[in-house]
């Protein structure tokens, strides 16, 4: 379960996608020595594209940089949703901490 940093009982971000997206991309596994620095810092997706970053190992702390300060710790084998164009950076809080981003948008009708 994601837990949610300072004394906050309460976050808006989301551990689940909503329904009707499908997957089109997923980064490599980032680690502290591979991660772009572009994500350390405030950035955000283009509009219709969700991202579900998922740890790997270790913790990393996923801060909104949207004027709420909201920011959850999020654990190896969990996952947190990257809403469309809400700007963001991680933290990659412990030595082997690695996580990668799937990249999701609504699916096509057929």
């Amino acid at each position: 379960m994601v837990q949610a940093s300072k004394a906050a009982q309460m976050t808006s971000i989301a551990s689940k996608l909503p329904q009707g997206l499908s997957c089109y991309r997923e980064t490599p596994a980032f680690t502290r020595d591979t991660v772009p620095a572009a994500l350390l810092g405030a950035h955000n997706t283009k509009a219709g594209v969700w991202g579900l970053l998922r740890v790997l190992s270790g913790r990393v702390q996923y801060h909104l940089d949207d004027g709420t300060d909201e920011s959850v710790v999020v654990a190896a084998g969990e996952t947190v949703v990257i809403e469309p164009q809400v700007p963001h950076h991680v933290e990659l809080l412990d030595d082997d901490s690695s996580f990668h981003v799937a990249f999701h948008r609504a699916a096509a009708s057929p």
